[in-house]
């Protein structure tokens, strides 16, 4: 998986997208397709949503913080986004035929 690392005051943090904090994100209402039509909204949960694998402790406040002093913001949205996207990608990766263990399936009509 990709990874971007962000530095902010004294500390450095991965951020870094996996299908459970896609997931999660989901569940709580991100829409990756409303980033043209509620940005104030989607982009700063896009963002947030980065940091759920590697510093889910970190709070909302600090997140939004390091966001408003990111510089190149546009540029970091365009990554997220292709990260994101890559993210969702994995759900359709391919198992190995034959690879012992796999789930096979058919169809009965």
């Amino acid at each position: 998986m990709k990874t971007i690392t962000l530095r902010y005051g004294d500390k450095a943090y991965t951020l870094e997208y996996n299908r459970a904090a896609v997931r999660l994100m989901e569940s709580q209402g991100f829409n990756l397709d409303d980033l043209n039509k509620k940005p104030a909204t989607t982009i700063p949960d896009l963002f947030a949503g980065a940091f759920r694998f590697h510093h889910s402790g970190l709070s909302r406040k600090t997140i939004d913080e390091i966001f408003e002093n990111t510089n190149h913001r546009s540029d970091l949205v365009v990554k997220l986004t292709e990260m994101y996207v890559d993210t969702i990608n994995t759900l359709f990766d391919e198992a190995e035929d034959g690879d012992e263990g796999n789930a096979n399936w058919d169809t009965s009509w």
